[in-house]
């Protein structure tokens, strides 16, 4: 039986239409960190979903919650399946961001949704955001996040008797603070490992997903920029793993997992 009755969903989804609006400068500092963080060796190499770099979330200590993500019942609902994750995006891309020039984000609250299956209870909430700079348009983005129930313990992988196709990506725990920081990224599973294994049940730090999708954003742009970049989260990777990048067709890539459990697949469309 479900633990979300009517009433609360529709007390959820009252905040669909909400909207916030962020103005600031577009730091080229803010870019370049981001861009090391995600693995940019070279100053004029093009910077995979540079917009991630801007607009950070910058809560007061008393606005964050237990999970270090910022405290809920503010813009998102407060739903109160305890686990929360940013589960896929859709990117379109209709102009460069224009360095040291004012910029305009809209943030709005487009839909949400819940769903109950064998898994459990399900809400999936999706936040549109636009900016803009001299009144056009440069990116829209749809992010989905989904707020689950406490489920069983994950097990660590085990590796697969011969290792998936792809270019083996191996972060540490200095890349995963660096992303952290690089994205003001409060979230303990990616830094507390007590938290991590104790509370949300992980058997490792778990590597961002945003950290993953920059890395198949890079491994797209090696065939032209990026007109359009979507991704969905499928399973999460471990902190002491390897990860396999790899193009699987055109305009996909994927990261695979030791064990050959894809954990995200991307589609990219080009200029």
């Amino acid at each position: 039986m479900s633990g979300v009755s009517e009433a609360l969903l529709a007390q959820w989804q009252a905040a669909v239409g909400r909207e916030i609006i962020e103005e600031e400068v577009l730091d080229p500092l803010a870019l370049r960190r981001f861009g090391r963080a995600v693995g940019r060796q070279d100053e004029n190499d093009r910077v995979p979903l540079p917009h991630w770099a801007f607009f950070l979330p910058c809560p007061h200590d008393d606005e964050i919650g237990p999970d270090g993500h910022p405290r809920r019942g503010g813009f998102l609902p407060d739903v109160t399946l305890p686990r929360r994750m940013f589960a896929a995006s859709e990117i379109e891309f209709h102009g460069e961001l224009e360095l040291g020039t004012r910029a305009r984000q809209t943030s709005r609250v487009a839909e949400l949704t819940h769903k109950s299956g064998r898994s459990g209870d399900l809400v999936f909430a999706k936040v549109e955001k636009l900016i803009e700079q001299g009144g056009n348009l440069r990116v829209r983005e749809v992010q989905t996040y989904v707020y689950r129930e406490d489920g069983a313990p994950s097990p660590m992988p085990e590796p697969a008797a011969e290792a998936p196709d792809g270019e083996e990506w191996k972060p540490d725990e200095v890349n995963l603070f660096r992303f952290s920081a690089a994205t003001y990224n409060g979230h303990r599973i990616h830094y507390d490992k007590p938290y991590t294994t104790g509370v949300e049940g992980y058997p490792a730090l778990v590597i961002h997903g945003p950290f993953t999708a920059a890395k198949l954003a890079a491994l797209a742009m090696e065939d032209g920029p990026l007109a359009s970049f979507s991704f969905r989260a499928m399973a999460p990777l471990f902190l002491g793993q390897p990860v396999y990048l790899r193009k699987a067709d055109e305009g996909l890539v994927e990261a695979v997992r030791c064990d050959g459990v894809t954990a995200m697949q991307a589609k990219a469309a080009h200029d």
